[in-house]
């Protein structure tokens, strides 16, 4: 079992959860976050600390491409530990169906990105 990040959070990309994670789990991405199912230990504080509900136990029905899309990308984008501020218009975004079309294949800033 693991925890896997939703919809919701493209064009959003809140980072609250990300400090709350005991095992680094979350991977960034351009205008979304993930979380890598190798190292998620089901523990579920993530899960709360999302401001846009976008998070959700893989044990939850109809979330099979959500579980595929996290696990792919866990892989190729960069472990995120910090929290940075949200996207510019996430709280336009938050709450608005059909975003997977606007997910963006291109991997974030990561802890690279952090402010020095």
């Amino acid at each position: 079992m693991t925890y896997l990040v939703t919809e919701n959070c493209i064009k959003c990309k809140y980072m609250d959860c990300v400090t709350k994670c005991p095992v680094d789990c979350f991977r960034e991405g351009e205008n979304m976050l993930v979380i890598d199912p190798m190292l998620c230990i089901d523990c579920g504080i993530c899960e709360p600390a999302c401001p846009a509900d976008a998070i959700r136990s893989d044990a939850g029905r109809g979330l099979e491409a959500w579980i595929e899309l996290n696990a792919r990308y866990a892989h190729v984008w960069p472990e995120i530990t910090v929290r940075r501020e949200p996207l510019s218009d996430a709280r336009t975004w938050d709450g608005e169906p059909g975003k997977l079309a606007l997910l963006s294949p291109h991997a974030g800033a990561g802890d690279a990105g952090q402010a020095g």
